[in-house]
């Protein structure tokens, strides 16, 4: 029989881990496959009218999935009605999901502005995202336990100053090349693996890991925005995530965690590659129909508007010069007549909803 390991404890390893261990043969040939497809993404992303199109639904969905993985469950629905109607009420899981969508958009204008991503600029991702300013854990006791049997199953560094160390060597291995020519996407499974090892956080430490993936490829320049949606990978990997997280950690077994990590991003990119075509052929025939049934509202800001808000309301028409508040109601009504948006009463409000991009969306 097997011994059980020894839980670790204030013992993680400084990064980087050895060569040999993460560039195997089978690593890099799933690197190269996974490059391809993120650099096959980047490229398409900019052949949508408005990049927004696709960062407004891909950050909502990676938002919702993300928190689900924590047991924090919405709806898409839910989601645009909080972020489109003013009287909608959304609940407690919504204003997490939406604590989200905001932690990832200030972790993007920090790397913007600055360049680089810090630990400052990590804890303030995570102010955001659980509404408090605690910061690095100061305190011992945490530990993470198999919800099913509350059997503790690993023990993160709880002294301080070890904290302190390790997220300053994360920090640096982050932000500073040293001529390694290791691959941005190897190395981001391995930071990967040791924030969520440190476990820097009293919570939210799952969350804010995933942020600082989506920030890390924009870092290097993978991504020119927002738009890998991994959470849904991990999601229907969940099992496996966990495990070969812990096999680092016993074992320190590294290739199947970074292969897990790179077919993530290979599969994720492609996914999101036949959505961003998706979402042009949609365009295109929602042009092509407003035309012929309705040329006289049409207008190519119009219909660019509608992808960029599944949940349309007058006042987005107004805010982009579309239209005066009459006129806007005129045309949003008129493309409800026929059937590319639905119109929706919520409070005293109307939204009106593109339905064929909102189905699109919540594959």
């Amino acid at each position: 029989m097997a011994l059980k390991p020894e839980i670790p404890n204030n013992e993680l390893t400084l990064l980087p881990p050895d060569r040999d261990a993460i560039e195997t043969k089978a690593i890099l040939r799933q690197e190269s496959k996974a490059a391809v497809a993120l650099a096959e993404l980047k490229g398409l992303a900019h052949t949508l009218p408005n990049q927004n199109i696709l960062i407004n639904a891909i950050v909502l969905k990676e938002a919702k999935a993300s928190s689900e993985i924590e047991n924090v469950i919405t709806t898409h629905d839910s989601l645009y009605q909080a972020l489109t109607a003013k009287s909608f009420k959304p609940d407690s899981a919504t204003k997490e999901v939406l604590r989200y969508r905001e932690a990832l958009f200030a972790g993007t204008e920090f790397i913007g502005k600055n360049g680089f991503l810090s630990t400052n600029g990590i804890i303030q991702v995570q102010n955001i995202l659980e509404e408090n300013t605690a910061g690095l854990r100061q305190l011992p006791g945490t530990t993470l336990k198999n919800d099913a049997t509350g059997e503790t199953i690993y023990t993160p560094p709880d002294d301080k100053d070890a904290i302190s160390k390790l997220m300053s060597n994360l920090e640096k291995f982050l932000n500073i090349d040293e001529d390694d020519e290791v691959s941005p996407l190897i190395k981001l499974a391995v930071q990967h693996y040791q924030f969520e090892s440190i476990h820097p956080f009293y919570d939210g430490n799952g969350r804010t890991g995933r942020i600082v993936n989506m920030l890390y490829l924009m870092l290097k320049g993978l991504l020119d925005s927002p738009i890998l949606y991994l959470s849904g990978f991990i999601i229907q990997n969940k099992g496996e995530y966990y495990r070969l997280l812990r096999d680092v950690t016993f074992n320190s077994v590294w290739e199947p965690w970074i292969l897990y990590i790179l077919k993530g991003i290979e599969q994720t990119a492609s996914d999101t590659i036949k959505q961003v075509n998706s979402i042009n052929s949609l365009i295109l025939e929602t042009i092509e129909k407003v035309k012929v049934e309705k040329p006289q509202v049409y207008s190519k800001e119009f219909i660019e508007l509608l992808f960029e808000h599944p949940y349309s309301k007058i006042e987005h028409l107004e805010f982009k010069g579309i239209a005066k508040r009459k006129t806007a109601g005129k045309y949003l009504s008129e493309l409800a007549e026929i059937g590319i948006l639905e119109p929706q009463k919520i409070g005293k409000e109307i939204i009106y909803i593109n339905k064929a991009l909102y189905e699109l969306l919540k594959k």
